[in-house]
């Protein structure tokens, strides 16, 4: 890690909560956030962080994906169950279906691997801030329904069978724009700009990532999608059933 990026402003008092079982990690982060003008908790697993969670009512968490076994999944999706805020998890290098599945169990927003730039960490974490700040209704039908799936826009609620299908705020965003330009071709340039934010651009894999975890939750056979088209080399369609 480096020192302190000066180019973005914080979200002046917003509670970071950062679960790491790396101590000295822990106070290096720490230090640099508070000098950012965030306030911080900590913890050392999942099973402190849950208390934290409850006691503290943090806007993000930063989990290190390493205390995701068996027993920090459930922690995880208990402290969702908790408060829906944005996750960012920390992992070490790895194969890209990897992080793909601490991203569906940790129910996570995003990740970075270790070691990073904390310039990295600082933009990823406004990201997300920002974008639950001034996340707005869109100009698009309250419902899509084609007896498969139904997506509710007003009630952020998505179904496939009519069972309930959780997503985390990326994943939705991600689907809300597709089905914004249904019929479409939206390139990776569109998506990484309208989902992630500029500082995402140099980022394609994001979208290839995502767009499996939702095809994963959404299609009846994701690896022949009926809803989410790949145009090769270009980007993605959202193709409707109705």
């Amino acid at each position: 890690m480096t020192g302190v990026f000066m180019g973005q402003m914080p979200h002046l008092g917003e509670r970071i909560l950062l679960v790491d079982e790396d101590l000295d990690f822990v106070h290096r982060v720490d230090d640099i956030l508070r000098q950012r003008g965030y306030q911080v908790c900590t913890a050392c697993d999942c099973q402190e962080a849950v208390q934290r969670m409850g006691n503290h009512r943090p806007a993000l968490v930063i989990l290190d994906v390493t205390l995701a076994d068996a027993d920090g999944q459930g922690a995880c999706q208990h402290m969702r169950a908790m408060l829906d805020v944005p996750m960012i998890i920390l992992a070490p290098g790895g194969k890209e279906e990897d992080i793909v599945y601490v991203l569906e169990c940790c129910d996570a927003d995003d990740y970075l691997i270790k070691p990073f730039f904390v310039e990295e960490l600082l933009t990823r974490m406004g990201v997300l801030l920002r974008r639950t700040a001034l996340s707005a209704p869109r100009m698009v039908p309250s419902v899509y329904s084609d007896g498969y799936l139904t997506v509710n826009l007003d009630e952020r609620r998505v179904e496939v069978r009519g069972k309930l299908v959780r997503l985390t705020r990326t994943e939705y965003r991600l689907l809300l724009h597709l089905l914004e330009n249904a019929g479409r071709i939206v390139t990776y340039e569109q998506l990484l700009k309208q989902v992630w934010g500029q500082e995402y651009l140099d980022y394609p894999n994001y979208v290839r990532t995502y767009i499996w975890r939702l095809r994963q939750k959404i299609e009846k056979e994701p690896r022949q999608p009926k809803y989410i088209l790949t145009e090769h080399e270009v980007g993605y369609r959202f193709e409707t059933a109705c």
